[in-house]
């Protein structure tokens, strides 16, 4: 994962910035929207100071990416202020693009300070198990996608990858880390966790219809994707990923989440708008 986030500056020129990056492995080809994510920060970050540090992005998935080609990311200088930096990320593979990215950095200034706590009564990660024990029965494919990860992750109440257990409600949360230690410069940990941003918030638009991943026919995918970094806090120690969704119309499901550091600490908000097709059962129980 770390390898893949570190970008490599290109000798082309234009009026942009050019970096380029490769993909993790991934069993279905398809690159991962997080790690897009995450590189795109840090290809943005590379044109702007150390001390003024990316506060929100907002992107949109154009097309999926192929895990086995290389992506071009090019940085867009588009403002520098006193205090602000705005930058446009696009990402391509083979002149197409795939990903497109506006994040705005600030330097680090005294202000109001209020937070929404972190939830009470939630089982700590600890006493749940881990994702290996909810992976039975499925296919050796399917489980790859959650084992070759280098996250770590608890759900509450459960995961919903084969069948969606409890009451259907738009909620869940999930304890999720990085499963070793890694370097400790802030940049990495702020887009570390972009990548984990995009993991499980989704599924607070399925539980809320019953619908587990492994439903023969579900097609999801990401639409667009905000993110705000209110606090730092580490991403190789446990976080609270509290989801919620408010609506799903259309074709389309909104889900919006809170990652609290272990201490309670709200680091970030984010919000989703996801495409989701769920195939109508058979009248007739076939």
């Amino acid at each position: 994962m770390l390898s893949v986030i570190d970008l490599s500056a290109s000798d082309a020129r234009t009026t942009e910035d050019i970096f380029t990056g490769t993909s993790q492995h991934m069993p279905l080809g398809r690159v991962y929207g997080g790690q897009v994510l995450a590189q795109s920060i840090v290809a943005a970050s590379r044109t702007i100071p150390e001390e003024r540090t990316v506060h929100s992005m907002h992107g949109y998935f154009l097309r999926p990416g192929d895990s086995t080609k290389g992506i071009t990311f090019a940085v867009d200088r588009i403002h520098d202020g006193r205090s602000f930096s705005t930058r446009r990320t696009q990402a391509f593979q083979e002149g197409v693009p795939i990903f497109s990215m506006i994040a705005s950095f600030q330097d680090e200034d005294p202000g109001l300070d209020h937070q929404t706590p972190i939830p009470e009564d939630v089982p700590a990660p600890d006493d749940l198990p881990d994702i290996e024990s909810h992976l039975a029965g499925l296919h050796p494919m399917s489980k790859r996608l959650f084992t070759d990860r280098p996250i770590d992750l608890r759900h509450i109440p459960s995961p919903i990858y084969a069948t969606v257990s409890g009451e259907r409600v738009p909620r869940q949360a999930v304890w999720m880390r990085v499963r070793r230690p890694i370097p400790d410069t802030p940049a990495v940990h702020r887009a570390v966790l972009a990548y984990l941003s995009d993991l499980t918030i989704q599924e607070s638009i399925l539980r809320a219809h019953g619908v587990a991943w492994s439903t023969r026919g579900l097609k999801v995918a990401s639409l667009d994707h905000a993110m705000w970094w209110h606090r730092f806090g580490r991403v190789d120690e446990w976080m609270l990923y509290v989801q919620e969704s408010p609506s799903a119309r259309g074709g389309r499901g909104l889900a919006t989440g809170r990652i609290y550091s272990g201490d309670g600490t709200l680091m970030a908000s984010v919000a989703q708008e996801i495409m989701v097709r769920v195939p109508e059962k058979d009248p007739s129980g076939g």
